[in-house]
């Protein structure tokens, strides 16, 4: 039986993030009951991430007072619970040494050859070819490893199986069609396909695994903003919309919302437009307090006397480095408004 409710961070097309979705999933955990997942966006990392690991890069999962912030140490965690699948019980001593090798080639040489092959642009002076040839050159050891039984390490799954698959589909990625024409890598091809159409990456990356919109953090304050008011906003260098239809210097203020007020807020003022046209602002209140701006709670409706709910206004004009990211607003965040039962 699961310990009780833990917190993972997660980024969807991250692949040390899938791999440990992957783990936790087939050890039972479900987002929204004993796991809450906080999707985030590597532009805007949220205050409690950073507080609870140093390296601040994803997975990172939160289990009481333990922190793993290493996707191997997350899975083991995980199956080291339940393993209802065999994928780390019932392999002798030297094949799981095989399994450490494995993976150890992984995340070592074949990402470094992956990240400069796919990303090139990131690495100036690293032509992408060799590092190309590099990797292939890898997965064709992987290919002898997998051509007698399927699975790298005979006949069945193992850790090493699930913690390099999302790996080698980032490789094909970079290259799809030259990927899928390669006449050498047979049956890791068939490996990777399986796993491109199994239930087990389309279970993770699918709701309520795949937060597509990025956890709002309670510490920070946001804006629904419509896109071409957002799009002046940045020509002019600041943004000066009250709320939907008003100016700020018509009403005083600018509107904002704390994070568990957006989804109502969308609702009420925004419910007629679409996705693409509706913008999310995440706002970081000590960058508007170093501008010298003021927010206070107040009551949208002063009228209803104490027992109105209030909301944070702020009394200038939105300057643009206080917006830590600007993306399509989503209605539902997954694990944010259903949060985790007791």
């Amino acid at each position: 039986m699961n310990p009780g409710p833990a917190v993972l961070y997660s980024f969807r097309r991250c692949p040390y993030a899938i791999r440990a979705r992957l783990a936790l999933a087939a050890a039972g955990w479900e987002p929204g009951v004993d796991l809450e997942l906080r999707e985030v966006s590597l532009k805007a990392k949220p205050p409690e991430l950073l507080e609870i690991s140093a390296k601040a890069t994803v997975p990172v999962l939160l289990a009481g007072q333990q922190v793993l912030d290493e996707s191997l140490a997350i899975q083991r965690w995980a199956l080291e619970r339940r393993d209802p699948h065999g994928w780390l019980a019932g392999w002798s001593g030297a094949e799981l040494a095989e399994m450490e090798a494995l993976i150890a080639e992984n995340d070592g040489p074949f990402k470094h050859h992956l990240d400069r092959f796919k990303y090139p642009n990131r690495y100036p002076g690293e032509p992408s070819e060799p590092h190309r040839r590099a990797g292939l050159a890898i997965l064709r050891g992987w290919e002898r490893r997998l051509a007698p039984g399927g699975w790298l390490l005979g006949s069945r799954p193992s850790l090493a199986d699930w913690s390099l698959l999302p790996f080698v589909r980032q490789f094909r990625l970079a290259d799809p069609l030259a990927f899928d024409a390669l006449a050498d890598l047979p049956a890791l091809q068939h490996w990777l396909g399986r796993f491109l159409q199994g239930p087990e990456l389309a279970a993770v990356m699918a709701a309520p695994w795949n937060g597509r919109s990025p956890w709002r953090s309670p510490r920070w304050l946001y804006h629904l903003a419509l896109r071409e008011e957002w799009r002046a906003a940045r020509l002019a260098g600041l943004y000066s919309r009250s709320t939907r239809g008003l100016a700020l210097e018509e009403v005083g203020f600018i509107h904002l919302s704390e994070a568990h007020q957006v989804p109502a807020t969308a609702a009420r003022f925004y419910a007629d437009v679409s996705a693409p046209d509706l913008l999310l602002l995440t706002l970081d209140p000590q960058r508007l307090a170093n501008a010298g701006l003021t927010v206070r709670r107040e009551s949208a409706e002063p009228q209803a006397g104490a027992t109105a709910e209030r909301f944070p206004h702020l009394y200038g004009a939105l300057p643009l480095e206080a917006v830590l990211l600007a993306a399509p607003f989503a209605p539902e965040c997954p694990g944010q408004d259903r949060g985790v039962a007791p």
